[in-house]
């Protein structure tokens, strides 16, 4: 067995009677322990990196991304809906079960899926939450990863929860009360007070989850439209469950910006001008600790929603310097 960044080619795998999709060919695969759809186009085998999309949410799906603006990606390229997401199994029927879910078995899953397809090298490009998998698999496995993309990245979620509790009290026109100070001054020494959670707890409370980040996150009602048809034309149920168990495993009190400096692969961010879930905060975690390079589009979250010519040109330029 190879370790983890040990650039030997392991030669083709065999095609497991895979349908085909509307741009590839479909797997349903059980990969480190869980039953992984994805759909590949080219071939990963070959020399060229191959690209891997990785959706956000957490909980989403690849179908939007991939039915919107998939036949503009360059080959190869494989559309994964991560465990437990969109037409993935459930986490309950994977080997980990539904209450162990973190970073480390997504990042597990990837490597998982890379060997699979038998690609010397991936380039993932993280959507959002996604963006997380993306940049620690690129600090776990540099020799494998030829590059990483980045759009609309989620790495600090204190601070995340502090942008919407902010949001929040601004449209229900009242002061904003930040948790965090009393939280910490009653949390017994030696533990951890869980200042995102509250911070999220209480934007919630003024204000429902949906609208509030479709507030945050769209450019306009044409484009939060034009994504929620396209949903609905994928039929697929949403991942509350991967939320959930991610949340569980303390997701709102995660700061990944230390580990940012460790990574020494090429990072390019891509950011929409209206995202404010991430634009300008998260962004420049990214952009300072991995001095990664940054394009900024008139866009919001979904930036192939707003202007596809112009994020297909910051990726094409983000996959060839």
């Amino acid at each position: 067995m190879t370790g983890p960044d040990d650039l030997a080619h392991e030669g083709t795998p065999p095609l497991l009677s895979p349908e085909d999709g509307t741009q590839g060919r479909v797997y349903l695969e059980r990969l480190n322990g869980a039953e992984l759809h994805f759909e590949v186009t080219g071939d990963p085998a070959g020399d060229a990196p191959t690209l891997v999309f990785l959706h956000g949410g957490p909980g989403y799906n690849s179908y939007s991304f991939q039915a919107l603006f998939g036949d503009r990606l360059p080959e190869p390229a494989v559309f994964l809906d991560q465990r437990g997401c969109g037409r993935s199994g459930p986490l309950a029927d994977t080997d980990q079960g539904d209450e162990t879910l973190d970073l480390d078995t997504l990042t597990g899953d990837l490597e998982a899926l890379r060997e699979f397809l038998g690609a010397r090298q991936i380039v993932p490009l993280g959507h959002g939450f996604g963006a997380l998998v993306a940049l620690e698999y690129a600090r776990r496995y540099p020799a494998r990863t030829a590059r990483v993309v980045v759009v609309n990245p989620w790495v600090h979620f204190p601070e995340l929860a502090l942008t919407l509790l902010r949001e929040a009290s601004e449209r229900r026109g009242v002061a904003l009360e930040d948790p965090a100070d009393d939280l910490r001054a009653r949390t017994p020494e030696g533990q951890y007070p869980a200042v995102g959670g509250a911070r999220v707890e209480a934007a919630f409370a003024l204000l429902n989850a949906r609208d509030l980040l479709n507030a945050l996150q769209f450019k306009d009602n044409a484009s939060r439209m034009h994504l929620e048809f396209t949903d609905a034309e994928g039929q697929l149920l949403g991942g509350g469950e991967v939320g959930d168990a991610l949340v569980a495993q303390g997701l709102w009190e995660f700061e990944y910006p230390p580990f940012l400096q460790e990574i020494r692969r090429p990072v390019f961010v891509i950011a929409g001008a209206h995202d404010h879930t991430s634009y300008p905060e998260q962004v420049a975690w990214v952009a300072d600790l991995t001095g990664g390079d940054v394009t900024v589009l008139d866009a919001g979250h979904y930036p192939w929603l707003d202007d596809e010519d112009a994020f297909a040109e910051a990726l094409d330029d983000a996959l060839s310097r």
